[in-house]
C-alpha cells in the first residue's frame, strides 16, 4: 500500500491497530476517538494505559471522567443538540 512515507506507514498502522482494538472490544470508534482526544492533553502519564480500548469501558464510566468529558466544550460542539 502506498501511503507516501515511511512514516506514514507507521501512523496507519498505529491508527489501523487502534481501531481494530476497538471493534474487537466493542468500542465505538469514532466517539472513543472523540472522547480521547478530549482526555489525553490533561491525562496523567502514569496513568495513560487507562486510556487503552482495553481499559475503555470501566474508564469512561467513571464519574470523573464523566465528570472531564461533560466539561470539554470541543467534545460538546461534535455531539450536537
Amino acid at each position: 500500500m502506498f501511503l507516501g512515507s515511511d512514516d506514514g506507514g507507521h501512523v496507519n498502522a498505529t491508527f489501523t491497530s487502534l481501531l481494530a482494538s476497538c471493534r474487537m472490544l466493542g468500542v465505538e470508534p469514532w466517539a472513543y476517538l472523540r472522547d480521547l482526544m478530549c482526555l489525553l492533553p490533561r491525562w496523567p502519564k502514569h496513568q495513560v494505559l487507562e486510556l487503552a480500548p482495553v481499559n475503555w469501558t470501566p474508564t469512561v464510566a467513571r464519574e470523573d471522567v464523566q465528570a472531564k468529558l461533560a466539561a470539554d466544550r470541543y467534545r460538546a460542539l461534535t455531539l450536537g443538540d
